[in-house]
């Protein structure tokens, strides 16, 4: 792995580690960390089998780095509101009228930023033919359908435990809407990187 991979992987790891000191909810954290776990177990062999190009795996760290923080503070509590204010006296809540925790809507939207440029890279890895345009289309409708098994999952979740333990993680907070709009998010944020995409297939074809 490339000394600039290497610096990435390793500050994500150290931020996993940091984020289980003195953990405030462990039983609920560890409920996504394993997650976080399975991703950087996929991440490392991924690497190694279909080389990313360290702008694609530094965009995966960095969502991964958002989870952790999303999941020591159970997504539903993460101060950002506090951040804000002490950083630059300025409330999103209050500017926008928020009345729920929008962290989790934040990490859906960057599911598809940071993931659509690997998935396409890596698309056209697989199969060179593939135009940029064409793998951009799949990488996008795969960002769709892996949002969606997700929202499964946190269904499945909301049936077998207990209505407080289903709330912990799925952090609907009372949104009977949150699942749709958690996909909606995740394809909008692949959408925005079209813009790259472009530049990648004009680059091509200069």
């Amino acid at each position: 792995m490339p000394r600039s991979k290497a610096i990435a992987f390793g500050l994500t790891l150290a931020v996993f580690g940091a984020s289980w000191i003195a953990p405030r909810w462990p039983v609920e954290q560890a409920m996504h960390s394993s997650l976080t776990v399975l991703g950087l177990a996929w991440l490392w062999w991924h690497d190694r089998r279909w080389p990313l190009r360290p702008v694609h795996l530094a965009l995966i760290c960095g969502f991964i780095v958002a989870h952790c923080i999303g999941a020591r503070w159970l997504y539903s509590y993460v101060p950002y509101d506090a951040w804000m204010q002490t950083a630059t006296s300025w409330s999103p809540a209050q500017a926008f009228g928020w009345q729920r925790n929008h962290f989790d809507r934040f990490i859906h939207l960057m599911y598809g930023v940071c993931f659509t440029p690997a998935i396409w890279h890596w698309l056209r890895q697989r199969w060179p033919a593939l135009s940029v345009g064409h793998a951009f289309t799949l990488a996008v409708m795969l960002i769709m359908c892996t949002s969606l098994v997700y929202e499964w999952l946190e269904w499945g979740i909301a049936l077998t435990m207990s209505p407080e333990a289903a709330e912990s993680y799925n952090g609907q907070q009372g949104d009977v809407w949150d699942a749709h709009a958690d996909m909606l998010l995740a394809t909008l944020g692949a959408l925005l990187v079209w813009p790259l995409a472009r530049a990648e297939r004009h680059g091509a074809t200069a």
